[in-house]
């Protein structure tokens, strides 16, 4: 595997030399393409495409940013746009519903600026509540809830200034103006997070507790990781709708003006996928801190998962994909209660059927992430055993998946070799021969054998 990636590497700039003349934006391009696009969307086809010698300019253009905007769409990206009626924003409650369950707070808000909240344009306000973890009586949106840009509000200063507001005392804000029908009145402590990205900003997500109990720093650095990739996925999305326009527009546009969406397109994609990134580590965090892993159990489990793909010699897409599901392999916890995890004495059989099942919550909340589909497998089968005795499936061997097996020694090894609160650290040759013992019943021997090699260097 590794061999193959290094050739669709090399042929990828080794074609340069033969692109569109006189155009030193198409060497950019190419070089972008290798930066930011991940292996799996690296066609054959595309590759060609951007090669070839074409003597039309605006044709090759064109072609090129078709190929984008077909693998950057809406069905590819965490873009939240689309909506034309009050029915689609629907989706907008079920994620303020997950926030506050994931946070641990009492409510949660989303506003999305005029220009971005499609079917609900009649509110008459700037910025327009599209989503609630509330429950109502009726139609959210029949109550038009929402600010203007003018207003001196809170959310309305978060929104423009492109920075998280989070008062000391809210009963001492006076740009604190309580809105009723969202129970508001009770609010005693307050965090507005703009949705935005360094082009726009789009909305604002908001949360509150009725009880002047703070969320963790950790945690709104989550959530502004997820308000900037909303942001930037729907200003993708908007530019993905105004290129095809530009393409399939009969007239000829003028070169310029499809350089410019390219490398528009090219950038907000790289904003992209460091976003993604940065989300995805930020997400980990939490889930460690939920968990109360005091030393980073997700981070680190990642980190030797990668080095055993080194030493696997696995090809870099699957090494990324295995590293965020070491990142991500105890996501399931962040949606659990803080008390189940702070609760003393015996747990409840109710209370170990929640954390016993905490892999399949994680599948569902990554299945809403688009990007994030492909590590669902290596996470759901992480629990499996070499010998089939293992959970859900009971796989057995080589039918478990390759990323499951190599995050499976990697979370044993971190935790063994962790202090934990019933039990002091194992040394580094302990946990070996633990792992050792159990190669080719628990755990694959192959990967075994890599975790040896690692721990040699």
């Amino acid at each position: 595997m590794k061999e193959s990636t290094s050739k669709k590497s090399v042929s990828m700039f080794a074609r340069s030399s033969q692109l569109i003349e006189n155009d030193p934006l198409e060497e950019i391009f190419a070089l972008n393409l290798g930066d930011f696009l991940t292996e799996h969307l690296i066609s054959d086809e595309l590759v060609e495409k951007i090669s070839h010698k074409a003597g039309d300019r605006v044709k090759a253009l064109k072609n090129q940013l078709r190929e984008l905007i077909s693998i950057y769409s809406i069905d590819n990206t965490l873009s939240l746009l689309g909506f034309n009626n009050k029915e689609d924003y629907i989706l907008y409650n079920s994620i303020a519903k997950t926030i506050i369950q994931m946070l641990d707070v009492d409510r949660c808000h989303i506003f999305l600026s005029k220009d971005n909240a499609k079917g609900l344009e009649h509110a008459g306000n700037d910025l327009i509540l599209v989503g609630s973890s509330m429950y109502f009586d009726d139609d959210i949106y029949s109550y038009n809830i929402g600010y203007k840009l003018t207003d001196p509000d809170i959310i309305v200063r978060a929104f423009i200034s492109k920075k998280t507001i989070v008062p000391e005392v809210v009963a001492l804000e006076s740009n604190f103006r309580p809105i009723a029908k969202l129970n508001e009145d009770e609010t005693r402590f307050y965090a507005a997070i703009p949705m935005h990205n360094n082009s726009v900003s789009v909305g604002v997500i908001v949360v509150e507790n009725s009880t002047p109990k703070e969320i963790m720093p950790e945690y709104v650095e989550l959530l502004e990781c997820t308000a900037k990739l909303f942001a930037t996925s729907m200003y993708l999305q908007k530019l993905t709708e105004e290129t095809a326009k530009a393409i399939e527009e009969e007239y000829i546009p003028g070169l310029s003006h499809l350089q410019h969406l390219r490398a528009e397109l090219t950038a907000v994609i790289g904003d992209l996928g460091d976003q993604q990134q940065a989300f995805v580590e930020q997400l980990a965090v939490a889930v460690d801190i939920k968990g109360q892993y005091k030393n980073n159990h997700s981070k680190n489990t990642a980190e030797l998962a990668r080095k055993l793909c080194d030493k696997l010699e696995l090809n870099e897409k699957t090494k990324d994909l295995i590293y965020y599901a070491g990142l991500l392999q105890n996501i399931g916890k962040i949606t659990l209660p803080e008390q189940l995890f702070n609760k003393k004495g015996k747990l409840t059989q109710e209370d170990w059927e929640k954390i016993q099942n905490h892999a399949n919550v994680g599948v569902n909340l990554l299945m809403s992430i688009n990007f994030l589909s492909e590590v669902i497998p290596y996470i759901h089968y992480h629990k499996e055993r070499w010998d089939g005795k293992g959970v859900p499936e009971g796989l057995k061997g080589y039918s478990i998946p390759l990323g499951s097996r190599i995050i499976a020694v990697a979370d044993a090894f971190t935790a063994m070799t962790m202090d934990r609160s019933y039990r002091e650290a194992m040394s580094v040759e302990e946990a070996l021969d633990i792992i050792k013992e159990e190669a080719g019943i628990k755990w694959d021997p192959v990967v075994v054998d890599a975790l040896v090699r690692v721990q040699k260097q």
